[in-house]
């Protein structure tokens, strides 16, 4: 629970890979194993500048074919792939328009490259947020202490009245620093339910 000493969460900012959209798990295997990389604690060095903006999809996908050993056009392939696979989580985006029923104010802070934003701007979830900062259009990546600061500063966000929902600890680790609380978002269930009793909006007994 908080510390009584805190001020009362105002904001609640969400990560969006893993958090609020997951792959189409029925069709996920054999990309998650392609993708395998980006389970690794780093990340290689021309993914992040795709999620910087730096780099086009082509781009990087002729970068991925020197390091996964096959042909730039299959990279490509299952880059759009795994866009296409991309799902809202159910839980996730009920929690979003909760919150924002009650009052909160719902952010998005994400790595994102300019396709995959592009794509999920499709999706019904983006249009709940009160405002989002994605790194493809700042050319700066979490846990960067720049894109948190960018989201505070445009939208006049108090760090002590704030709230992180991630599933990358690295990032946790940085709004940490700025005096952001945080969650690690392992999976829907659990990571909704501790956002929900951080909130004060589920009995302290039912946490995991």
């Amino acid at each position: 629970m908080n510390n009584p000493a805190q001020r009362p969460v105002r904001h609640v900012i969400f990560d969006l890979g893993g958090v609020v959209f997951r792959r189409d798990p029925s069709r996920r295997q054999e990309l998650m194993r392609f993708f395998a990389f980006l389970k690794e604690r780093e990340y290689p060095d021309y993914w992040v500048d795709f999620d910087r903006g730096l780099l086009s999809q082509r781009e990087v996908a002729e970068r991925m074919a020197v390091h996964r050993g096959c042909s730039a056009d299959l990279c490509e392939r299952n880059i759009s792939a795994a866009l296409e696979l991309q799902q809202e989580v159910p839980l996730t985006k009920a929690l979003i328009a909760e919150l924002k029923e009650r009052g909160y104010g719902v952010y998005c802070l994400s790595n994102m490259s300019a396709e995959f934003y592009r794509h999920l701007l499709e999706f019904e979830v983006m249009g709940l947020f009160d405002g989002i900062v994605m790194s493809c259009e700042e050319h700066t990546v979490k846990p960067e202490r720049r894109i948190y600061e960018i989201l505070l500063g445009r939208y006049g966000l108090d760090p002590a009245e704030a709230l992180f929902a991630d599933d990358r600890e690295a990032n946790l680790r940085s709004a940490e620093t700025l005096g952001i609380r945080t969650v690690h978002f392992t999976d829907p269930e659990s990571g909704c339910r501790r956002i929900r009793l951080l909130l004060g909006l589920e009995a302290a007994e039912s946490e995991l």
